[in-house]
């Protein structure tokens, strides 16, 4: 250090005291802060496990050159700004749970709250028809864990795991008190209920820079973690400032396509998040890390109606004037005002805008915002960029939750990059949808800042330094940080937040082994009937079992099928399927029949004319009903090995439904 206080990193202490920031274990650090509530109390976060233990020295290696000047300085305006504010906190302290209650809530937070209580149910849970050997081991710690607890209180004991798992998959009995080891985990992998090819390669770990890997999701990450943790494959991977080198991924496409988020029904997507958390659990498990969750605190209210407001209140009242609203109209207002005139100003997002102006237009935009009288023209750029930190940080609620932001902190200490990447996904597939939206907006927002870079002077790494306080640090979770850790985890949250908009293609993804389970759980609930007869219960059983069995082993080279556009057209579409007929053939099928054949036409809105001839416009193949709700099909999708999956369904072709901005 030199006379005038500057560390070799270029960070000064006298001019940006450092807090204790976000993110992490165990004992508890004193507060920099005089205020009670301020924002330097963050979340808890699990330990790092053994496993773990090379990433201290990956740590040292990748980031003690990395400029964080633009961290302190964001930590240190929002310290002023709550300072100057003397704002309460909306959300109660975190409260540790006793023994037992955090299973308690994970088994009910994962759809198994049937397995628990004083009279758990005897039914036959779905859900548990559709795990895989590591998903069920980790329900099964769980349960033990439950189990144990009420044991030590006396109450009635819960039901047996040999009762509700009984025989797990391969016929091996799952006793309460023997935990499966990894090694019988691996024991067992050949016979798990999710499909999985039989040539698959887990090898390739070694994160080359630049280079393109092949990111695997027909099978569960954590039956793939038990795989690489048996071969000793689990490597540290490095961690590069330059987003331009970082290890580029691919997700294989395969003859299902690849399923987004969004392009499956509400009624199926409620399904994704209890079987990712699932996983998420599962996959945590076989790395040796314990996933921590905060318990869900209540909102206090607010007489605001902009900020400072949760995410569903406001989006019940934009819904009033844009029914299909996903993302709240402000933070659409603020990104919509940034990309037409910020992206091209040196150091949006680091310059921060005079605190009073910014404090001036919140009340403005209180007042006039949806009476349409507010005038964004007139705002400065690095005050709209103020504003927008500022929405998000004031959400009464973390964006990435109170209850799982310790666990998005956590993923840093993840040692290898794809699986960092694999828990992130599992994470946004948790988050509750209005989160999840507005958090893809913001993150788009933020790709399309870097990608002007050469302007703006704002590379990956800045925006993520800039925007990981905003989005780590929250006023109402508390403060539990071992002291001398605040530069590592500081790095780490900038390290995740510049893995969530560098990869986020690959982050909104929905796993195809968590498709198939989707597929798997309507089967189950679809056949579960209620007989007094046992013997027509079995019968019917039977049928079903052999009929399944016949629908699977038949592999019809060709099939005719009729494909549905009830909404544009009178007319149904046949089909003649081969193993080469994909999603975009049959679009292309359908729009030489319209423009040739002279359909009777039902709804021309939807349809351009030019040059006398009519072309589709932004169609999509839905598949509807069977083992699914509706699901968006991927152009490259193979529908002949999509009729084999799913014959009862139909499919439809639909407009690609668009949700245009209001300003």
């Amino acid at each position: 250090m030199d006379k005038l206080g500057k560390r070799s990193s270029g960070f000064v202490r006298t001019r940006i005291p450092r807090p204790q920031v976000v993110l992490q274990p165990m004992q508890p650090a004193r507060c920099s802060c005089s205020t009670r509530n301020c924002p330097c109390k963050m979340s808890q976060l699990p330990q790092k496990s053994p496993l773990a233990s090379p990433l201290s020295e990956d740590m040292t290696t990748r980031v003690d050159n990395l400029p964080m000047e633009s961290f302190w300085l964001e930590v240190e305006n929002i310290k002023q700004s709550a300072e100057a504010e003397q704002e309460e906190c909306s959300l109660a302290d975190v409260k540790t749970q006793e023994e037992g209650e955090a299973e308690a809530e994970w088994l009910q937070d994962a759809g198994l709250s049937d397995l628990i209580g004083d009279h758990a149910s005897e039914n036959d849970n779905a859900l548990l028809s559709t795990l895989t050997k590591t998903q069920a081991a980790a329900v099964q710690r769980r349960l033990d864990t439950y189990s144990r607890s009420r044991r030590r209180k006396n109450k009635p004991p819960v039901r047996d795991v040999r009762d509700i798992f009984g025989v797990v998959g391969s016929g091996e009995t799952v006793t309460e008190k023997e935990e499966p080891s990894p090694d019988l985990l691996l024991h067992n992998l050949r016979t798990s209920n999710v499909q999985k090819p039989e040539t698959q390669d887990y090898s390739c770990t070694v994160r080359n820079p630049g280079k393109e890997e092949v990111f695997n999701m027909d099978v569960a990450y954590s039956e793939q973690a038990a795989v690489l943790l048996k071969g000793s494959f689990l490597t540290e991977s490095k961690r590069i400032k330059d987003g331009n080198v970082l290890t580029k991924f691919k997700i294989p496409k395969g003859r299902l396509g690849v399923t987004r988020i969004g392009d499956l029904s509400a009624q199926d997507m409620k399904k994704i998040p209890t079987l990712a958390l699932i996983e998420l659990t599962a996959l945590c498990d076989v790395l040796g890390f314990e996933l921590k969750r905060n318990k869900a605190a209540k909102l206090k209210t607010t007489e605001k109606r902009l900020f400072g407001v949760p995410l569903n209140t406001l989006l019940e009242n934009d819904q009033k004037l844009l029914p299909n609203t996903k993302v709240p109209l402000l933070l659409q207002a603020l990104l919509s005002c940034l990309e037409k005139r910020g992206l091209e100003t040196e150091g949006i997002l680091r310059v921060s805008g005079s605190q009073t102006r910014i404090k001036s237009l919140e009340q403005k935009l209180e007042r006039d915002f949806y009476s349409g009288l507010f005038r964004w023209d007139e705002v400065h750029q690095n005050d709209v960029s103020g504003l927008l930190k500022r929405f998000i940080r004031e959400l009464p609620a973390p964006l990435l939750t109170a209850e799982y932001l310790p666990a998005f902190a956590a993923v840093q200490n993840i040692p290898d990059l794809k699986q960092r990447l694999q828990a992130l996904n599992l994470l946004i597939l948790i988050l509750p949808e209005p989160n999840r939206n507005t958090l893809k907006a913001l993150l788009e927002f933020l790709s399309k800042v870097v990608s002007r870079e050469n302007n703006n002077k704002m590379n990956l790494w800045n925006v993520s330094t800039v925007m990981a306080p905003n989005l780590f640090m929250h006023k109402g979770l508390p403060n539990k940080i071992p002291e001398g850790k605040e530069k590592q985890l500081a790095e780490g949250a900038a390290d995740v937040v510049r893995m969530m908009i560098h990869y986020q293609d690959l982050l909104w993804t929905v796993s195809s082994f968590l498709v198939a389970q989707v597929r798997k759980l309507n089967e189950s609930n679809s056949k579960r009937y209620q007989f007094c007869d046992k013997r027509l219960k079995n019968l019917l059983r039977k049928i079903h079992a052999d009929k399944d069995k016949v629908e699977k082993n038949q592999a019809e080279p060709s099939k005719v099928v009729k494909v549905h556009a009830s909404l544009l057209l009178k007319d149904s579409l046949e089909v003649h399927l081969n193993n080469a007929t994909r999603v975009a053939d049959v679009l292309k099928q359908f729009q030489k029949n319209l423009c040739q054949n002279g359909w009777n036409i039902v709804n021309t809105v939807n349809l351009l004319k030019c040059n006398n001839s009519m072309e589709c416009t932004n169609l999509l193949l839905y598949e509807v009903g069977g083992n699914i709700g509706e699901h968006c099909l991927d152009p490259d999708t193979y529908l002949l090995d999509l009729y084999h999956i799913n014959p009862h369904a139909e499919w439809v072709i639909k407009q690609n439904p668009s949700y245009p901005r209001m300003f």
